[in-house]
């Protein structure tokens, strides 16, 4: 049968589980296994954001000053982001007969193919000089570039990859082809437990929308209910209910201990708080992501950060530096804390956060 737990295990769960002990970058990556990726920097892109609480003495821009030394990937798996290799494995080859087609001729992806192995690192501007600025819709019925559109499309396939970037912008270079795919099944069991390990512990309503989400980086992905009864049986991943509720994780997933006093400025796509309906169901309010709300609608704010003191999301903050000096505009679910350790917690994380940013 399985385990009843209180939602004060779960928050815990999720906050421990998720936080490891600072680590090196690779260290880091390799162990998360995941980090999601947003072109939004206020103050910081998400993936800074989300690496500063998880690699010691991290500063925004050293995933991507680094990236090519550390031979890591960017993809999408339930979302757009960096991995390393071995996740990046797991999504390829992805079945042409299920994914989007090309909105141009298949002949420019040929051309662009050849052009990128040809050159090398390629970027996007690179192919304008080359191939001109015919325009195709893109997937928000909108219009880009063309030949962005196929640096997308192949990138996908896994005949592209990104080898860095250049002022935010993904430069492009050959993959090399992996020899021997892996078998479906334990494709399958791989993905489900990399993305359980991300998110958990992860609802079942949650791990149907990422399952969902799946979908599109590994087309054909299916039977994800057998799956996870199948990691059950094994003893990979453990479950247990609360008010009726089943959640899933990895076993062993909470074996380390965690700091109870830390004040933590949370990304808005950190693991902790990514699944929205399981943040409503453990915090006991709605969190939303407002950057594409209108102004006058927004109650949060432009890009609100969650504020995490302890293992409780008590409220979000709006984070810009100001003349070289950080600035925090504050708002609270309930009652500011005046626990003094909240008010030297608060103190230290606005603190590091400045020396993050500069």
């Amino acid at each position: 049968m399985a385990a009843r737990l209180t939602i004060a295990a779960l928050r815990r769960q999720a906050v421990v589980g998720s936080l490891s002990p600072p680590a090196s970058l690779a260290r880091a990556i390799a162990t998360a296994g995941f980090v999601q990726a947003d072109p939004i920097r206020a103050p910081a892109r998400a993936q800074d954001l989300i690496l500063r609480h998880r690699v010691a003495g991290y500063r925004a821009g050293d995933l991507e000053r680094r990236f090519h030394r550390l031979g890591l990937e960017e993809d999408f798996l339930y979302a757009y982001g960096f991995m390393p290799r071995a996740t990046a494995r797991l999504l390829h080859p992805r079945d042409p007969a299920t994914s989007g087609r090309l909105e141009v001729p298949h002949d420019l992806a040929a051309e662009v193919l050849a052009f990128v192995r040809d050159r090398g690192a390629t970027h996007p501007a690179d192919l304008v000089e080359r191939f001109g600025r015919e325009r195709a819709v893109n997937g928000w019925g909108g219009f880009s570039k063309a030949t962005t559109r196929v640096l997308h499309s192949l990138h996908y396939h896994g005949q592209l990859r990104v080898a860095g970037r250049r002022d935010g912008i993904r430069l492009y270079e050959a993959a090399a082809l992996d020899a021997e795919p892996m078998a479906p099944e334990a494709r399958r069991r791989q993905v489900a437990l990399l993305v359980i390990g991300v998110l958990a512990p992860l609802a079942e309503a949650g791990l149907a929308g990422t399952f969902n989400l799946l979908g599109r980086a590994v087309p054909g992905l299916g039977g994800w209910r057998q799956t996870i009864a199948a990691l059950q049986a094994s003893g990979e991943i453990e479950r247990g209910e609360v008010d009726g509720q089943r959640y899933y994780w990895p076993a062993g997933h909470v074996a380390r201990r965690g700091s109870p006093s830390a004040v933590r400025l949370l990304a808005p796509f950190d693991p902790i708080v990514w699944e929205r309906r399981r943040f409503e169901q453990l915090w006991g309010w709605e969190y939303r992501f407002e950057a594409y709300t209108k102004p006058e609608q927004r109650r949060f704010g432009y890009y609100a950060m969650p504020l995490l003191w302890g293992y409780d999301v008590i409220g979000w903050a709006n984070v810009s530096m100001r003349g070289g000096r950080l600035d925090a505009d504050l708002g609270f679910i309930r009652a500011r804390p005046k626990d003094p350790g909240f008010r030297h917690g608060l103190d230290a994380e606005l603190a590091a956060m400045e020396r993050f940013l500069t």
